[in-house]
Protein backbone atom coordinates (compact mmCIF):
# COMPACT_ATOMS: atom_id res chain seq x y z
CA UNK A 1 0.00 0.00 0.00
CA UNK A 2 2.74 2.60 0.67
CA UNK A 3 4.40 2.23 -2.85
CA UNK A 4 0.88 2.78 -4.35
CA UNK A 5 1.25 6.55 -4.71
CA UNK A 6 4.35 5.97 -5.93
CA UNK A 7 3.95 3.94 -8.86
CA UNK A 8 0.88 5.72 -9.80
CA UNK A 9 2.55 9.08 -10.18
CA UNK A 10 5.48 7.34 -12.20
CA UNK A 11 2.82 6.20 -14.20
CA UNK A 12 1.46 9.24 -14.91
CA UNK A 13 4.98 10.44 -15.35
CA UNK A 14 5.39 8.13 -17.86
CA UNK A 15 2.13 8.96 -19.78
CA UNK A 16 3.05 12.67 -20.20
CA UNK A 17 6.60 11.87 -21.42
CA UNK A 18 5.17 9.59 -23.87
CA UNK A 19 2.69 12.24 -24.86
CA UNK A 20 5.10 15.59 -25.27
CA UNK A 21 7.10 12.66 -27.50
CA UNK A 22 4.59 12.46 -29.72
CA UNK A 23 3.67 15.34 -29.73
CA UNK A 24 7.17 16.62 -30.66
CA UNK A 25 7.33 13.75 -33.26
CA UNK A 26 4.23 14.92 -35.10
CA UNK A 27 5.65 18.80 -34.88
CA UNK A 28 8.46 17.61 -36.57
CA UNK A 29 6.72 16.28 -39.43
CA UNK A 30 3.48 18.27 -39.64
CA UNK A 31 4.94 21.35 -39.35
CA UNK A 32 7.28 21.26 -42.07
CA UNK A 33 4.47 19.56 -44.50
CA UNK A 34 2.59 22.90 -44.06
CA UNK A 35 5.08 24.91 -44.37
CA UNK A 36 6.02 23.10 -47.80
CA UNK A 37 2.09 23.47 -48.82
CA UNK A 38 2.31 27.03 -47.76
CA UNK A 39 5.50 27.59 -49.83
CA UNK A 40 3.43 25.96 -52.99
CA UNK A 41 0.88 28.56 -53.60
CA UNK A 42 2.03 29.80 -56.86
CA UNK A 43 1.41 33.51 -56.32
CA UNK A 44 2.44 34.30 -59.73
CA UNK A 45 0.71 31.47 -61.69
CA UNK A 46 -3.01 31.54 -60.29
CA UNK A 47 -2.65 35.77 -60.23
CA UNK A 48 -1.69 35.89 -64.40
CA UNK A 49 -4.26 33.12 -64.81
CA UNK A 50 -7.11 34.76 -62.69
CA UNK A 51 -6.90 38.45 -63.63
CA UNK A 52 -5.26 38.46 -67.24
CA UNK A 53 -5.79 34.85 -68.42
CA UNK A 54 -1.22 34.58 -68.62
CA UNK A 55 0.47 32.04 -67.23
CA UNK A 56 3.99 34.11 -66.52
CA UNK A 57 6.11 30.79 -66.91
CA UNK A 58 5.28 31.23 -70.62
CA UNK A 59 7.00 34.41 -70.75
CA UNK A 60 9.82 36.65 -70.04
CA UNK A 61 12.56 34.53 -67.37
CA UNK A 62 9.90 31.59 -67.51
CA UNK A 63 9.97 31.92 -63.67
CA UNK A 64 6.90 31.72 -61.54
CA UNK A 65 7.73 34.83 -59.05
CA UNK A 66 7.52 38.31 -58.56
CA UNK A 67 10.46 39.59 -60.97
CA UNK A 68 8.97 37.82 -63.90
CA UNK A 69 5.80 39.23 -62.62
CA UNK A 70 6.78 42.62 -63.11
CA UNK A 71 8.48 42.13 -66.30
CA UNK A 72 5.24 40.08 -67.97
CA UNK A 73 2.95 42.03 -66.23
CA UNK A 74 3.44 44.84 -64.62
CA UNK A 75 3.52 46.34 -61.16
CA UNK A 76 -0.12 45.96 -60.45
CA UNK A 77 0.41 42.85 -60.63
CA UNK A 78 4.15 42.14 -59.43
CA UNK A 79 3.38 44.33 -56.44
CA UNK A 80 1.10 41.96 -54.49
CA UNK A 81 3.00 38.69 -56.00
CA UNK A 82 5.91 39.85 -54.18
CA UNK A 83 4.17 40.87 -51.03
CA UNK A 84 2.50 37.74 -50.88
CA UNK A 85 5.39 35.35 -51.49
CA UNK A 86 7.02 37.50 -48.84
CA UNK A 87 4.27 36.35 -46.60
CA UNK A 88 4.18 32.52 -47.20
CA UNK A 89 8.16 33.01 -46.12
CA UNK A 90 7.14 34.70 -43.00
CA UNK A 91 3.85 32.33 -41.86
CA UNK A 92 6.22 29.20 -42.98
CA UNK A 93 8.55 30.50 -40.43
CA UNK A 94 5.97 31.68 -37.71
CA UNK A 95 4.62 28.03 -37.64
CA UNK A 96 7.19 27.21 -35.54
CA UNK A 97 4.98 29.06 -32.75
CA UNK A 98 2.61 25.84 -32.53
CA UNK A 99 5.03 24.18 -31.65
CA UNK A 100 6.34 22.89 -27.83
CA UNK A 101 9.80 24.34 -28.09
CA UNK A 102 10.87 27.33 -26.03
CA UNK A 103 11.41 30.38 -28.57
CA UNK A 104 14.91 31.58 -28.91
CA UNK A 105 16.23 28.42 -28.12
CA UNK A 106 18.71 25.83 -30.48
CA UNK A 107 15.96 23.90 -30.88
CA UNK A 108 13.10 26.64 -31.80
CA UNK A 109 15.50 28.13 -34.32
CA UNK A 110 16.58 24.86 -36.13
CA UNK A 111 12.69 24.42 -36.23
CA UNK A 112 12.43 28.05 -37.84
CA UNK A 113 15.25 26.82 -40.22
CA UNK A 114 13.62 23.68 -41.16
CA UNK A 115 10.55 25.59 -41.98
CA UNK A 116 12.01 27.74 -44.24
CA UNK A 117 13.71 25.43 -45.93
CA UNK A 118 10.63 23.31 -46.26
CA UNK A 119 8.71 26.80 -47.61
CA UNK A 120 11.51 27.30 -50.36
CA UNK A 121 11.21 23.90 -51.47
CA UNK A 122 7.65 24.64 -51.75
CA UNK A 123 8.07 27.91 -53.62
CA UNK A 124 10.94 26.42 -56.50
CA UNK A 125 9.12 22.87 -56.58
CA UNK A 126 5.13 24.07 -56.25
CA UNK A 127 2.81 20.89 -55.59
CA UNK A 128 0.05 23.22 -56.92
CA UNK A 129 1.63 23.86 -60.45
CA UNK A 130 3.00 21.83 -61.77
CA UNK A 131 6.65 21.79 -59.50
CA UNK A 132 7.58 24.47 -62.20
CA UNK A 133 8.03 27.24 -59.59
CA UNK A 134 10.29 30.73 -59.29
CA UNK A 135 13.68 30.79 -57.65
CA UNK A 136 12.84 31.79 -54.36
CA UNK A 137 14.10 34.86 -53.23
CA UNK A 138 10.74 36.67 -52.01
CA UNK A 139 10.08 33.55 -50.44
CA UNK A 140 13.53 33.80 -48.70
CA UNK A 141 13.31 37.34 -47.50
CA UNK A 142 10.43 36.40 -45.90
CA UNK A 143 12.11 33.38 -44.11
CA UNK A 144 15.17 35.69 -43.01
CA UNK A 145 12.71 38.42 -42.06
CA UNK A 146 11.66 35.92 -39.11
CA UNK A 147 15.08 34.61 -38.59
CA UNK A 148 16.99 37.75 -38.14
CA UNK A 149 15.60 41.09 -38.85
CA UNK A 150 18.51 43.50 -38.47
CA UNK A 151 20.58 41.06 -41.16
CA UNK A 152 17.80 41.17 -43.04
CA UNK A 153 17.28 45.04 -43.25
CA UNK A 154 20.92 45.52 -44.15
CA UNK A 155 21.05 42.91 -47.01
CA UNK A 156 17.58 44.13 -48.03
CA UNK A 157 19.42 47.65 -47.89
CA UNK A 158 21.95 46.52 -50.56
CA UNK A 159 20.07 45.03 -52.98
CA UNK A 160 17.56 48.35 -53.17
CA UNK A 161 21.45 50.24 -53.76
CA UNK A 162 22.86 47.47 -56.35
CA UNK A 163 19.10 47.74 -57.95
CA UNK A 164 18.81 51.47 -58.24
CA UNK A 165 22.45 51.51 -60.10
CA UNK A 166 21.98 48.75 -61.79
CA UNK A 167 18.62 47.92 -63.06
CA UNK A 168 18.81 43.82 -62.68
CA UNK A 169 17.06 42.32 -59.81
CA UNK A 170 19.55 39.00 -60.32
CA UNK A 171 22.43 41.54 -59.78
CA UNK A 172 20.70 42.46 -57.11
CA UNK A 173 19.43 39.49 -55.56
CA UNK A 174 22.79 37.98 -55.33
CA UNK A 175 24.47 40.55 -53.57
CA UNK A 176 22.02 40.77 -51.11
CA UNK A 177 22.38 37.00 -50.66
CA UNK A 178 26.25 37.58 -50.62
CA UNK A 179 26.30 39.97 -47.92
CA UNK A 180 23.59 38.29 -45.31
CA UNK A 181 26.33 36.10 -43.51
CA UNK A 182 28.60 38.92 -43.18
CA UNK A 183 26.19 41.06 -41.61
CA UNK A 184 24.43 38.16 -39.53
CA UNK A 185 28.07 36.03 -38.54
CA UNK A 186 30.28 39.02 -38.27
CA UNK A 187 28.65 42.59 -38.09
CA UNK A 188 25.84 41.02 -35.60
CA UNK A 189 27.84 38.37 -33.92
CA UNK A 190 25.54 35.34 -34.40
CA UNK A 191 26.13 32.52 -32.23
CA UNK A 192 23.61 29.93 -33.31
CA UNK A 193 26.41 27.45 -35.78
CA UNK A 194 22.66 25.79 -37.23
CA UNK A 195 21.92 30.01 -38.28
CA UNK A 196 25.56 30.51 -39.87
CA UNK A 197 25.21 27.35 -42.35
CA UNK A 198 22.17 27.82 -43.36
CA UNK A 199 23.07 31.44 -44.13
CA UNK A 200 26.28 30.65 -46.24
CA UNK A 201 23.92 28.17 -48.02
CA UNK A 202 21.72 30.90 -49.06
CA UNK A 203 24.51 33.32 -50.35
CA UNK A 204 25.52 29.94 -52.18
CA UNK A 205 21.59 29.31 -53.57
CA UNK A 206 21.36 32.53 -55.00
CA UNK A 207 24.05 31.93 -56.93
CA UNK A 208 23.28 28.62 -58.07
CA UNK A 209 19.89 29.72 -58.91
CA UNK A 210 20.55 32.61 -60.95
CA UNK A 211 23.32 30.73 -62.99
CA UNK A 212 21.49 31.13 -66.00
CA UNK A 213 21.47 34.82 -65.33
CA UNK A 214 25.00 34.65 -64.47
CA UNK A 215 25.84 33.97 -68.17
CA UNK A 216 22.90 36.45 -69.41
CA UNK A 217 24.67 39.11 -67.17
CA UNK A 218 28.17 38.44 -68.49
CA UNK A 219 26.93 38.61 -72.13
CA UNK A 220 25.47 41.78 -71.35
CA UNK A 221 21.88 39.98 -72.29
CA UNK A 222 20.16 40.53 -69.23
CA UNK A 223 17.10 42.37 -68.94
CA UNK A 224 16.51 45.20 -66.42
CA UNK A 225 13.45 45.92 -65.06
CA UNK A 226 11.72 49.50 -63.62
CA UNK A 227 9.41 48.60 -60.78
CA UNK A 228 8.15 51.93 -61.11
CA UNK A 229 7.00 51.82 -64.65
CA UNK A 230 3.65 51.02 -65.95
CA UNK A 231 3.20 48.00 -68.72
CA UNK A 232 2.04 49.27 -71.79
CA UNK A 233 1.03 46.51 -73.24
Amino acid sequence: MIWTPFFSLRNHYICITKTQSTLTNLTIIVLPAIAYLLGSIPTAVWWGKGFYGIDVREFGSGNAGATNTFRVLGRRAGIPVLIIDILKGIAAVSLALFSDFVPHTSQFINLQLALGVAALVGHIFPVFAGFRGGKGVATLLGVVICLHPLACACSLGVFLAVLMLSRYVSLSSMMAGATFPIFLNIVFKNQNPTLTVFSCIVALLLIITHKKNITRLLKRQESKVNLFAKKTN
